[in-house]
């Protein structure tokens, strides 16, 4: 190890980590990361997710090892997904609450008090947490599954900052956050003590790092800096590497033209030397001398070039191998064939409503808890009771309740509708990523949807591997690609957060997407720049009265 690994509060050496399939997630990394905040930063697929459970000892390196100062804290990316996990849970209280709750019942075990310890404060303290971020004392009783995402989100973090573990792993933070979730999360990490690692697509929340560090195929470069100042260092590099590029494919070019200027000269004088001898313009002893010589010298003159030419070529792939050549989703969508004058859907509240007609675009904002998914969720409901279904998309059956309905045109069958939920929790996680793709195509031969998938930069073993082994941004892709490559095509793509855990890169890519898919989008996002890039039709707000009554209003 190096005097800085061997010193930083968090480091590694050698670490790797293989998936039981032979997919090598991490091979022989090795890195240290110091003290004060550091956003890391990567392309999907490129370990973060799994580096962060390395080191928070959620998962164990296949060799090599990990050395940590302290107590981790970890937010999983995955949080959401655990629906039936309670906030006095998320918080780490769970023990220490549930015993004082016990006692104040009247339950006077002995293992409530030795659970308290000193902890006769602990729900005063826990609302206290709470309230710092932003949220009701009264969320202490719910479970993660009766929380929005955002709302999930900030508790835990709320918890870690309760916990006070000298070192916090965070994975994507902000996903579902609204924006003033997303300026109180902001408020916590500006005031944050001892060592915290976020991973993150959200540039704004990355330009408050002291440090930058990158994971690229298999290394890891740590910038003294926030985002902004080392992308401007990444790009000032690539451009000099391009350059350094261009000046070698030149130089190469120049070493091959004289090399083949210098074997005709060579030529020409052995020509001539043999025209000489055949007419005994000198006597046979001098020609020969001379014919030795000019072989020595055509040789040294030879291997010279040939060093040269070498060695423009060396200084060509090394200028190559510092360009950068990133492949990214290449997602082409299928025709679903809506007519403009088609009426796809209604969305209201009871007083108001609006017709998404034909391949229109659509946008639902709003706060955290205003109901943004819960519209979703039952105007999907509808589309499963007109059709006849029961609960193939939407887990929860109820009927819609003046939120608005999909009409029949669009939903004699479920699959004319494709659903991407804020939790990405609709595939197998036992099943493959070729089985669940497969699932909503059963037509689509074999090869044909690996080659599909192979857009979504989800390609060889990867197609094999169970969803449960997937980073975030692997398992968002997979189940964008079940979405967008389903057959028949879906008439209406309904999208709730659709960039969370995506790099800027791929974002790009799902709006070029989007902007040329043909059916009707309905999406909510509180990512404000992929909204403007989308020519979005209509914007609604949803909000909540002082009353409790879910209200939509239009957004000029």
């Amino acid at each position: 190890m190096s005097s800085l690994t061997s010193t930083a509060p968090v480091a590694f050496d050698g670490l790797t980590h293989t998936w039981p399939d032979g997919t090598v997630a991490l091979d022989q990394l090795t890195g240290a990361i110091g003290p004060g905040r550091t956003g890391l930063v990567g392309r999907n697929g490129s370990g973060k997710t799994t580096l962060l459970r390395l080191l928070a000892g959620d998962l164990q390196p296949t060799s090599g090892h990990v050395t940590m100062s302290g107590e981790v804290a970890y937010l999983p990316q995955r949080l959401t997904l655990d629906t039936g996990r309670r906030v006095a849970e998320l918080l780490g209280v769970a023990v220490p609450f549930d015993a004082v709750r016990a006692i104040a019942a009247g339950d006077v075990d002995p293992a409530h008090f030795d659970a308290v310890g000193d902890d006769w404060d602990i729900e005063a303290r826990a609302e206290a947490a709470l309230a710092e971020a932003g949220l009701d004392p009264s969320f202490l009783d719910r479970t993660v599954g009766e929380l929005s995402g955002g709302e999930a989100v900030l508790v835990a973090v709320a918890g870690i900052r309760l916990r006070r573990a000298p070192i916090t792993l965070l994975d994507e933070p902000t996903n579902n956050l609204d924006r003033g979730a997303r300026a109180r999360l902001a408020d916590m990490v500006r005031a944050w003590r001892g060592v915290l690692i976020v991973v993150s697509h959200d540039v704004s929340l990355l330009e408050l790092m002291d440090a930058t560090a990158e994971l690229y195929q298999n290394r890891l470069t740590v910038f003294g800096g926030p985002y902004s100042q080392w992308r401007a260092w990444l790009d000032a590099e690539q451009a000099a590497a391009e350059q350094a590029e261009r000046d070698a494919k030149q130089a190469l070019k120049r070493e091959k033209r004289q090399r083949i200027e210098a074997e005709l000269k060579l030529a020409t004088r052995a020509q001539t030397a043999r025209k000489a001898e055949v007419e005994k313009r000198v006597p046979k002893i001098i020609a020969g001398g001379r014919k030795s010589a000019a072989q020595v010298s055509a040789g040294r003159l030879r291997t010279e070039m040939a060093g040269k030419e070498d060695a423009a070529r060396q200084a060509l792939d090394d200028a190559g191998h510092r360009v950068r050549d990133d492949k990214t989703m290449k997602i082409e969508l299928p025709d679903p064939q809506v007519p403009a004058s088609r009426r796809i859907a209604t969305l209201g509240d009871g007083e108001r409503s609006w017709v998404i007609q034909g391949p229109e675009r659509v946008a639902l904002i709003g706060a955290n808890g205003a109901g943004k998914t819960t519209l979703l969720r039952r105007l999907l409901a509808s589309a499963v009771h007109n059709s006849g279904e029961t609960g193939r998309i939407v887990p929860d059956s109820a009927v819609p309740d003046g939120f608005g309905q999909i009409f029949r045109s669009c939903a004699p069958h479920v699959d004319r509708i494709g659903y991407l939920s804020q939790r990405v929790d609709g595939l197998d996680d036992r099943a493959s990523v070729i089985a669940n793709v497969a699932a909503s195509a059963p037509h689509v031969p074999d090869k044909q949807l690996r080659n599909r998938l192979a857009r979504f930069l989800i390609r060889g073993a990867a197609v094999d591997r169970p969803v449960a082994a997937l980073s975030g941004g692997e398992r968002f892709r997979v189940a964008l690609a079940t979405l967008l490559l389903a057959d028949p095509a879906p008439q209406l793509a309904v999208l709730d957060e659709p960039t969370n855990n995506l790099d800027l890169d791929t974002v790009e890519q799902l709006v070029r997407a989007l902007r040329a898919y043909r059916g009707a989008v309905l999406v909510v996002s509180h990512d404000d720049a992929f909204l403007a890039r989308l020519d979005i039709d209509l914007t609604l707000e949803v909000s909540v009265d002082d009353d409790g009554k879910r209200m939509l209003r239009e957004v000029p």
